[in-house]
């Protein structure tokens, strides 16, 4: 027999205590709440219909101009339909002769501090950017040679290569930064296309003759001003022109039906009342929902 085993309690124990006591609650808590920066950082406009339509300045340039591509194993490969984002090859609708094309890219792998073109060397082929980053280097406003931008995946150069007639050089260094894959078109292949293709000839022969407009960098329609007050300089005449097509949304609309009994509501509403805190968490949940179709919904999600 251990001591006290058979000794009689003398003080009140917790178990028993707590019977009496008043017990502090928590409201629901639920583990699916998060952040949600997207929905506090986004501006929200006021709609008063169920369509938002997105108004614009007049652009030439349509297209995001990144091309996307399709992988096998260690195999890459153009999409046929996203050559339409090279400018030579904009509003073409010939599917059959975009895959014959994509089909003639060749598959090329360069190493970090490759040059995979030099200034001044013979210029005859289109580069896609399938994986990696490159840049862009010519020479700076002091003469010197400077990164004049970044290529990455999606990104093309030398475009104009596949249509200059005569000998051409290349105007920058490309100088891959990481080790990158890209696609090469080279002139031949494409003037061997061309030459048993009358559509895309036609299409081509257009391009050169469609007159070009002024615009900004980014594609959209300019807006001319002239700046300054010294004699009596000539001020040019101008309008703002809008996109003639916007696009559209419908909105989109998380909903549900909250049920809850009044005998519920009535005979379990102290300390906490039922009503609010059923909506609280239904409305956590919608706002989650929210958020999730902000990123993932195949008509209007980021993603």
């Amino acid at each position: 027999m251990t001591p006290g085993e058979n000794q009689a309690q003398q003080a009140l124990a917790t178990a028993a205590a707590r019977n009496l006591a008043t017990t502090t609650k928590s409201q629901p808590q639920m583990q699916n709440i998060s952040s949600r920066w997207l929905l506090r950082m986004l501006p929200w406009i006021h709609t008063s219909g169920g369509t938002y339509r997105v108004n614009r300045r007049l652009s030439y340039a349509l297209g995001d101009g990144r091309l996307s591509f399709t992988s096998q194993g260690t195999d890459i490969h153009v999409i046929p339909q996203e050559l339409r984002e090279l400018p030579l090859l904009r509003h073409f609708d010939d599917d059959d002769t975009l895959h014959a094309l994509a089909q003639r890219f060749t598959q090329n792998h360069h190493q970090t501090g490759e040059a995979i073109t030099q200034t001044g060397q013979p210029a005859d082929r289109l580069i896609l950017i399938a994986h990696g980053k490159v840049n862009k280097i010519g020479t700076g406003p002091y003469g010197d040679n400077t990164i004049l931008a970044t290529l990455a995946d999606g990104d093309h150069y030398g475009d104009h290569t596949l249509t200059t007639t005569g000998d051409a050089t290349w105007e920058h260094t490309i100088q891959a930064v990481t080790p990158t894959t890209t696609l090469t078109l080279t002139r031949q292949d494409f003037q061997q296309l061309l030459a048993i293709n009358p559509t895309l000839a036609t299409h081509l022969q257009n391009h050169q003759n469609t007159p070009r407009h002024p615009q900004n960098k980014h594609g959209e329609a300019a807006i001319t001003i002239t700046s300054g007050h010294t004699g009596e300089p000539h001020l040019p005449g101008t309008f703002v022109d809008y996109e003639t097509t916007p696009r559209e949304y419908e909105l989109s609309v998380a909903q549900t039906i909250l049920r809850i009994h009044t005998r519920i509501a009535d005979l379990y509403n102290h300390p906490m009342n039922q009503t609010h805190q059923q909506l609280r968490l239904t409305i956590e949940a919608l706002r989650e929902r929210q958020e999730h179709e902000l990123i993932n919904n195949t008509d209007f999600g980021l993603l």
